[in-house]
């Protein structure tokens, strides 16, 4: 069975969680085109990407925007209340969620939904706590390669 919502962070997982700034103060992410595949393969199975992530920039929105990715929260503090409030606004449960996050402030969430994977470079400890630890590291396909291994091991429809 798949799941009903796939949720994901960002800074760690479709990127390499660095940040760049140049010298007139533009800050600048680095997004692996590899994961873009990934919502395209969620939205095949009809299945619905959200992000959570503790950042609040225009970057994350516009690469947001061009995936098409159906929900997008910023600026977030605690990722357990906020997928716990949409889920109960999609009425749906926790456990009817997947979600790949790669530090401390993933924890709650990835223990208490259905499917959670890490990166290969996450935080050990958040590795130790997770169902799959993808063959990437983050910013390198990690959050296709979480979509790809849930869809083909859950009975849902890849492209190839």
């Amino acid at each position: 069975m798949l799941p009903k919502l796939i949720l994901t962070d960002i800074d760690g997982v479709w990127t390499d969680g660095g940040m760049y700034y140049d010298q007139t103060g533009n800050e600048w992410k680095r997004f692996c085109t590899y994961d873009s595949a990934g919502v395209l393969l969620a939205h095949h199975n009809n299945i619905p990407v959200g992000i959570l992530t503790g950042e609040n920039t225009k970057i994350v929105q516009r690469r947001a925007d061009k995936l098409c990715v159906d929900y997008i929260y910023q600026g977030v503090r605690n990722k357990f209340v906020v997928a716990k409030e949409l889920c109960d606004t999609l009425g749906i449960s926790l456990n009817e969620v997947a979600y790949i996050g790669d530090d401390f402030i993933d924890l709650e969430l990835l223990n208490n939904v259905g499917w959670s994977a890490a990166p290969l470079n996450a935080h050990p400890i958040v590795k130790e706590s997770v169902d799959y630890v993808t063959t990437c590291k983050g910013g390198e396909g990690a959050f296709r390669d979480f979509v790809e291994n849930l869809i083909r091991n859950n009975g849902g429809m890849c492209l190839y």
